[in-house]
């Protein structure tokens, strides 16, 4: 479905979806509300909460186990929707889609199933800067566990990645990269393709953390060809509570899990077990059904907006805001600021104030964005702040959301230069 682009009698752009903010019941109750932390979590659409509120009311049954209509019902819902997820990514089979708690139990799955499997003393991990701690702490875990080394690869003063540097550490020591395909803190996006190329050259395994991406942007994983791929429901319109790790089907079949319990075994003794057939070898006790079904159902009302439309309105409409923002005096923004580049996220400080008391101000103005280190602190660290106010839009925000949050930095700067 193409977004159709008009404009208000202010002029500023207006499309069929952000006009539409009916279908989130949220602005019913804040009709006045701008959502600007999206990268922290989306809204849910009208469709997702109906569908959780039906598996809830009308078959609320455990899956795999139960003979009767509701379960089979539950089944075949929860199934359903990893059918969704398969051809949202494009995976091979069903076989590849393990449904998680989010993109951070699926990066833990990895280090400490792959990792700690497949790492040894000498042997290196390859991660980035920029990286969110969820891809960077479970790391550090596999790494006291089996004495192995983690390396960093840098990025320049506007989060860019140093692709150079990536190709010099690339070596027979690199047992994995793990990356993410856009910065949450700065928007950058990473030429992931690229760098998965670089690796399998030389037989590297590739994590990608598409946490931020999933939501954005069109994901193949044929295209791709990346070993493992994690992302989260709850940033995509989906309940909280859900994610999904994908993963090539041969490698799944060598990894053990790391849960234990009912469901992820075929055969239990009291001396040992056998695991279930994939995807549910890794998928140990009642799973979060509700949650499944309502990813699967966010993920069709993506789809029928589309993927590319997404990505299109997101960059039209941080190219706005940085322009925007530029104009005002005092503000400083982070990142490669290039929409051919960079996701729907912008970060950017105020001289003098503090991003925690700029949040405060806003909030105050009804708008609601993100300040703090952003689960990002070597970042930080690297580009030698404490913390940056982000913004980060999504399909249902527009120009005028931009202009509200313009109006509220001018009086943010507008307050602190009166107090001071």
């Amino acid at each position: 479905m193409k977004i159709r682009i008009q404009h208000d009698k202010h002029g500023f752009r207006m499309t069929n979806h952000t006009m539409n903010k009916k279908d989130f019941p949220i602005f019913k109750k804040n009709p006045g509300l701008v959502y600007l932390d999206n990268a922290a979590t989306s809204l849910k659409p009208k469709c997702v909460i109906d569908a959780v509120n039906d598996y809830f009311s009308n078959y609320s049954a455990n899956v795999h186990r139960g003979i009767y209509d509701l379960s089979a019902k539950a089944t075949s819902s929860y199934e359903g929707s990893r059918e969704t997820v398969r051809e949202f990514i494009n995976a091979a089979s069903t076989k590849e889609v393990i449904f998680t708690h989010g993109a951070t139990e699926a990066i833990n799955m990895v280090a400490l199933s792959w990792g700690v499997q497949n790492l040894k003393s000498g042997d290196e991990v390859i991660l980035t800067i920029s990286e969110h701690h969820s891809n960077l702490v479970p790391w550090q875990l596999v790494a006291k566990k089996t004495n192995c080394a983690i390396r960093f690869v840098d990025i320049d003063d506007n989060g860019v990645l140093n692709l150079a540097q990536l190709s010099k550490l690339l070596s027979r020591r690199t047992k994995i990269v793990a990356l993410p395909h856009v910065s949450n803190a700065l928007g950058t996006i990473n030429p992931i393709k690229t760098m998965i190329q670089k690796a399998h050259a030389v037989g590297i395994k590739v994590l990608v953390d598409a946490a931020q991406s999933a939501p954005h942007l069109p994901i193949d994983m044929q295209q791709l060809d990346c070993d493992f791929l994690a992302f989260s429901g709850h940033k995509m319109c989906g309940p909280t509570g859900i994610g999904v790790l994908y993963a090539k089907e041969r490698i799944l079949e060598n990894m053990q899990p790391i849960f234990g319990g009912g469901d992820m075994i075929s055969e239990v003794y009291t001396t040992h077990s056998k695991w279930n057939s994939l995807p549910w070898k890794f998928e140990a006790g009642t799973p979060a059904i509700a949650e499944a079904i309502g990813l699967g159902e966010a993920i069709k009302y993506l789809k029928k907006i589309g993927m590319d439309e997404i990505k299109k309105h997101d960059a039209e409409l941080l190219e706005f805001a940085i322009k925007r923002l530029q104009k005002i005096p005092g503000v400083k923004l982070f990142g490669p600021l290039d929409p051919k580049i960079q996701s729907g996220i912008l970060s950017f400080n105020i001289d003098g104030i503090h991003p925690h008391d700029v949040a405060e101000i806003l909030n105050g103005e009804n708008i609601a964005v993100r300040a703090g280190h952003h689960c990002c602190m070597p970042l930080m660290q690297r580009l030698e702040i404490s913390a940056t106010v982000r913004a980060s839009f999504y399909l249902y925000n527009d120009e005028r959301d931009v202009e509200k949050l313009a109006h509220g930095i001018k009086k943010a700067i507008e307050i602190f230069n009166f107090s001071h």
